[in-house]
């Protein structure tokens, strides 16, 4: 085990599992995830190997033994009427049957109906009422020649769920972990490798989760196909609900007046819309209207009455084209049904989650170490919702003037979500509150920014916070800086009937690199797909899953003519690095003349396993052999350990460029995929966090 896997089952005995046993035991049971974590946390909540094994065939037995596959609900139905009695894990639904006064059950894969249940048990769990909840049934069978009674006797009745945490301790383990130790425990809670992801796509991912601990959050999340948008909400937790196809009628989701029953909004914590966009989708507008008042009140009508519930409103969809493109020709809301791409419907989003920086779900990206299982951190999102951390940032920073309430409420209810799950005790430093408050911001100036595009009639706001001391930062969208040119215009019909362009409050084309201004145009800005067109002393920052980035727009100028290059890097070891020197080697073969030489020469280090030293050395034999084909002569050497500290490319005609990541500027990709265009293309990766400095040095 890893030290931070030591360190979980240390702290939380009995209450993590190993991730990749959810592969192991499932099979063809097709069963949420909450379900067989649970099982698992019955009998393989432990570090010791003999008793996970152990505990997995138990698991395995107990999902042979009493899990309903449909096609084989008739021998279980018998193996019932046999024995007489027989344990079985089914997805039950209750419906109050108001000729006979009573309730009944119905078995989803069983295939039974009108078991009768106690009034204590729909009392003790009413989400049996709505769309049905996964349990641990005893069924028994006594045949009646009554037709209206049911043979079917229900015996025990047992929600697969956590049946009690403590909060307390909870918190006092968190306190034992650093920020990014319990960052990484969460991902790993979700089924992630945290190795795989940056921080910014850790937080991403970690943004899924605060509709289950605040109460009446709005969240969007629009994306490429397979980045895993809906899988938090249907496996994740037993308390919230995903609707297929996105559709769902008004007394199905809020209350059927006939009946008088009140809808989904008032049993699940998360109700969540699958497959929410597409613009051929037909809306019903009452609901629409009725999730506007919603939304914004936390209320709806029926009748005369006003109800009110707590349900958090999630709507993930794919998106068919890519950021810039949207951008130019519409908005980042295109994609949405037409009745849904309304601004007062889209005003009362809290939080757009920027899909298309989270990367498509690969095998390698699941994890094998330990994270809570599901169903106790379930439990304790669920408990957080009791807590308000949204002042927490207010002893060191306070918003703009300019803010809306509205805005104000949507930045303020994300900042508290993250606040509880990152930090449940409360407390954080001004650094790590400053860091979530600005991703706060971000998401609800997503949302207003494309608001303006779409109404004008919506004011200008600046979204800047300021410190105690008075300073002013103001905070973009990762968009924002990418595509500057196509960010500020606003897309729609003139007088004339030509295309209407208004620049936005920094003006089109503008970008920010650190402290100074300036545009798209002026030597020296790295644009997308562009090389620095004069030779300056720069400095760069760039955030992380920025795209169109590669060794090109960022080297290009400054290697060509140059005939010694020497590369100090102490991290060129595992394969995916030594790629990166080959990616750059590549690069020197195209920029130099045909007939010049080049001598490239990089010092590394030795990588600390010898097996995989031997074969950091063969690679590096192998490209240098390669290398001399088209006149690059490549050699290396290796200094001591620990003894590298600058990481920088110097060249032999007065170029020095500094590197704080050297050439490990790019997030994980699929290597293995050669159709992948990531795999094939550098503009096509998200980068990490990463600076640059191009410095003049002596020939």
């Amino acid at each position: 085990m890893s030290e931070l896997d030591q360190k979980i089952n240390e702290h939380f005995p009995g209450l993590v599992v190993r991730k990749d046993l959810v592969k192991t035991v499932k099979g063809n049971a097709i069963v949420p995830t909450y379900v067989l974590e649970y099982l698992l946390g019955q009998y393989c909540a432990t570090n010791d190997e003999a008793t996970i094994e152990t505990g997995i065939e138990t698991v395995k037995e107990i999902l042979r033994k009493h899990y309903v596959h449909r096609n084989e609900a008739g021998l279980i139905r018998s193996t019932i009427r046999e024995k007489g009695r027989h344990k079985v894990i089914d997805k039950v639904s209750v419906s109050l049957n108001d000729k006979r006064d009573v309730y009944e059950a119905e078995f989803a894969n069983l295939g039974i109906k009108q078991v009768l249940v106690d009034t204590g048990t729909v009392k003790a769990h009413p989400k049996l009422l709505v769309s049905g909840v996964w349990c641990i049934a005893d069924l028994e069978y006594e045949f009646t020649e009554d037709k209206d009674v049911s043979p079917w006797i229900l015996a025990t009745l047992k929600p697969i769920q956590l049946s009690h945490f403590d909060f307390d301790t909870y918190v006092e383990a968190r306190k034992q972990f650093t920020t990014d130790e319990w960052i990484d425990l969460l991902i790993q809670s979700i089924g992630f490798n945290p190795e795989m992801f940056g921080r910014r796509s850790k937080l991403s991912q970690l943004l899924r989760l605060v509709p289950y601990c605040e109460r009446n959050y709005n969240l969007i999340e629009l994306g490429p196909k397979g980045t895993g948008k809906s899988h938090i909400y249907s496996e994740f937790s037993p308390h919230g609900i995903l609707i297929s196809g996105g559709e769902v009628s008004v007394p199905k989701l809020f209350v059927n007046n006939a009946s008088g029953k009140i809808g989904l909004v008032g049993y699940w914590d998360v109700v969540a819309f699958d497959e929410f966009a597409g613009r051929k989708k037909k809306a019903d507008k009452a609901l629409v209207d009725i999730l506007k008042n919603y939304m914004a009140n936390k209320s709806f009508s029926r009748g005369v009455e006003t109800l009110g519930a707590e349900a958090s409103m999630v709507f993930v969809g794919n998106t068919q084209h890519t950021v810039p493109y949207m951008l130019k020709h519409a908005d980042l809301f295109n994609e949405l049904p037409e009745q849904y791409h309304d601004s007062a419907f889209l005003d009362r989003i809290h939080f757009y989650v920027p899909g298309w920086e989270v990367d498509i779900i690969r095998g390698e990206m699941f994890s094998d170490g330990y994270g809570f299982v599901v169903d106790y951190l379930a439990e304790i999102l669920r408990s957080l919702r009791n807590h308000d951390y949204s002042d927490r940032y207010n002893d060191y920073f306070s918003l703009c003037t300019d803010i809306s309430t509205r805005d104000r409420d949507g930045i303020n209810k994300t900042f508290s979500g993250l606040m509880k799950i990152l930090y449940p005790q409360g407390e954080a430093s001004s650094e790590e509150i400053e860091e979530i408050l600005k991703i706060a911001i971000e998401g609800r100036k997503r949302v207003k920014d494309q608001l303006m595009r779409l109404d004008s009639t919506y004011a200008e706001v600046r979204f800047v916070y300021e410190s105690k001391s008075g300073e002013s930062h103001a905070v973009k969208t990762l968009e924002e800086e990418e595509y500057p040119n196509y960010y500020y215009r606003i897309v729609g019909d003139g007088s004339d009937g030509e295309e209407v362009v208004v620049d936005g409050d920094t003006g089109a084309g503008e970008t920010i690199v650190e402290d100074e201004h300036v545009t798209a145009e002026t030597p020296g800005t790295i644009t997308q797909a562009t090389e620095i067109p004069t030779l300056e002393e720069r400095h760069f920052v760039f955030q992380e899953n920025q795209r169109g980035i590669s060794y090109e727009t960022l080297f290009g100028s400054y290697l060509k003519d140059a005939t010694k290059i020497t590369i100090v890097d102490p991290y060129i070891r595992a394969f995916y690095q030594i790629r990166n020197l080959m990616e750059l080697l590549e690069l020197i073969t195209k920029i130099k003349p045909k007939e010049n030489e080049v001598k490239v020469h990089v010092v590394t280090s030795k990588d600390p396993d010898g097996f995989k030293h031997e074969q950091q050395e063969e690679n590096l034999q192998k490209i240098s052999e390669s290398a001399l084909a088209i006149g690059i002569y490549l050699t290396w050497d290796y200094a001591k350990q620990n003894s590298i500290h600058a990481r920088s490319i110097t060249t032999n005609h007065g170029w020095k460029i500094s590197l704080d990541r050297g050439l490990d500027i790019f997030q994980h990709y699929d290597m293995n995929d050669d159709l992948a265009f990531a795999n094939r293309l550098q503009e096509a990766r998200p980068c990490k966090a990463f600076e640059v400095t191009f410095l003049r040095s002596e020939k």
